[in-house]
């Protein structure tokens, strides 16, 4: 029997294929339901919905579900990141986004980030544009170049705007890998 984690990734990875969905544990269901594959909790809640309509597979997942680390984590992993604030069902949409090479990706809330920033920005130099750490805003990635903290708020200033978000807000944002050493 699959694990969440497994049914999860398997259920993403078969509606990224544009297949249809059948699955099943102790704790989920998936299944077919017209023009998308969804993905219920044992109460019947939908916590994962898969669009298949959309070019590229758009996805919608609870904002509130107990499966939602698991969920960000394997979209992720695929390149699908979260567009906009949660809407009015309490969904936010993961949309297909190609990453720069030598990026990981992480849909966090934003507190994450900011202590990120804290252990990197002690390396920073003053004289070059820092790159080991992306945002994304208005569609394109924009590296940090500094964040401040004030009243719950995250001020995170980039080469293009300041964006302001709060604490709990979730966020995508890149981290670049390390070299091999």
């Amino acid at each position: 029997m699959l694990s969440d984690a497994e049914l999860i990734q398997e259920f993403i990875d078969n509606s990224i294929q544009g297949k249809e969905v059948l699955l099943a544990n102790r704790s989920l269901r998936a299944q077919r339901v017209c023009d998308s594959n969804q993905l219920f909790e044992k109460a019947g809640t939908v916590v994962l919905s898969a669009q298949l309509q959309e070019t590229p597979i758009q996805f919608l997942v609870r904002s509130n579900s107990p499966y939602w680390v698991n969920i960000n984590a394997a979209l992720a992993t695929r390149s699908y990141l979260s567009v906009g604030s949660v809407d009015d069902n309490g969904f936010y949409v993961f949309q297909y986004c190609k990453l720069p090479a030598g990026y990981q990706m992480y849909c966090t809330p934003a507190n994450y980030l900011w202590r990120a920033w804290w252990q990197y920005r002690k390396h920073l130099s003053r004289n070059v544009i820092p790159l080991d750490l992306l945002i994304r805003s208005r569609s394109t990635w924009y590296p940090i170049r500094d964040i401040v903290c004030g009243q719950g708020f995250l001020y995170i200033k980039t080469l293009g705007s300041e964006i302001d978000v709060t604490l709990d807000d979730l966020i995508c944002w890149l981290r670049k890998i390390p070299p091999s050493s």
